[in-house]
C-alpha cells in the first residue's frame, strides 16, 4: 500500500493519502488545505481518488474537502454529528483569521462500524467522540494502522474546550475503543509524529489516569 502523509495548512494537519499500486485507487483522509500539493502526490503515483474521509469537522481537517471533491468527483465521508461544526465554519475561520472555505454536508455519514475498502484493504470507521461529537478514527487492521484524527496524539489527547468537546466522553472513547486495539497498531494522529497504541498505553499521561 502507498501511504503518503502530508502536513497541510497553517495548523499542519496530517493528511493521509492511501493508494493501491495495482488498481491505482486512493482514499484521502483529512484534506484540510494545500489541495495542489495533495494532487501532486496523487499524480506522482497515478492515483484516482475513490473517497474522501474526514475525521472531524474542524477547519484544519475539512477545509479542502469540497475543493478536492470538485476536482476528483470523490464522495465525502464524515460523521453527521459534526454537521453543527460545518454550519459554524465562518466562526472557525475567524479563530485563524482566514477566509472560510466552502463546505458541504457529507455524501455519506461515516457511522461507527461502517466498513470501507481503502486502497484495496479492509477498513472500519470507529466513532470516537470527545474532541468533537462526530470524531472518528479509520482503522485498517490488515495494515496494523489507525488514522486517529485529533482523538489521540503521541503523548497527548485531543483538546475538549472547543464546541462539541467533552473530556469524559473522550476518555471513554480512548479506553473503550482505541485501547482495545493491539499494542503494535501504528497510530497516525491528526498532528505531529506517529506513535503506537502500546507506547501510548504505557506512557501517555492522560491514559494513565485512573
Amino acid at each position: 500500500m502507498i501511504h503518503e502523509i502530508l502536513a497541510v495548512g497553517p495548523l499542519q494537519c496530517n493528511c493521509s493519502i492511501l493508494g493501491d499500486p495495482e488498481t491505482h485507487t486512493a482514499t484521502v483522509v483529512d484534506p484540510g488545505d494545500d489541495i495542489q500539493s495533495i494532487l501532486k502526490i496523487l499524480n506522482q503515483h497515478r492515483l484516482r481518488v475513490e473517497q474522501i474521509v474526514i475525521t472531524h469537522a474542524h477547519i484544519d481537517h475539512v477545509g479542502g474537502a469540497v475543493r478536492l471533491k470538485k476536482i476528483t468527483g470523490a464522495p465525502i465521508y464524515m460523521n453527521q454529528l459534526d454537521l453543527p461544526l460545518l454550519e459554524m465554519m465562518d466562526v472557525q475561520a475567524g479563530w485563524l483569521g482566514i477566509a472560510p472555505p466552502e463546505v458541504q454536508p457529507p455524501d455519506v455519514s461515516a457511522d461507527d462500524g461502517l466498513k470501507l475498502t481503502v486502497a484495496g484493504a479492509a477498513a472500519e470507521i470507529l466513532h470516537t467522540p470527545g474532541h468533537t461529537q462526530g470524531s472518528l478514527c479509520l482503522h485498517l487492521p490488515e495494515q496494523n494502522l489507525l488514522l486517529a484524527g485529533d482523538t489521540l496524539f503521541a503523548g497527548s489527547v485531543g483538546r475538549t474546550d472547543l464546541p462539541g468537546g467533552d473530556f469524559q466522553t473522550l476518555l471513554r472513547s480512548l479506553h473503550n475503543c482505541l485501547l482495545q486495539l493491539p499494542d503494535t497498531t501504528r497510530v497516525i494522529p491528526g498532528h505531529g509524529h506517529a506513535t503506537t497504541i502500546g507506547q501510548e498505553r504505557a506512557s501517555n499521561p492522560f491514559l494513565l489516569r485512573k
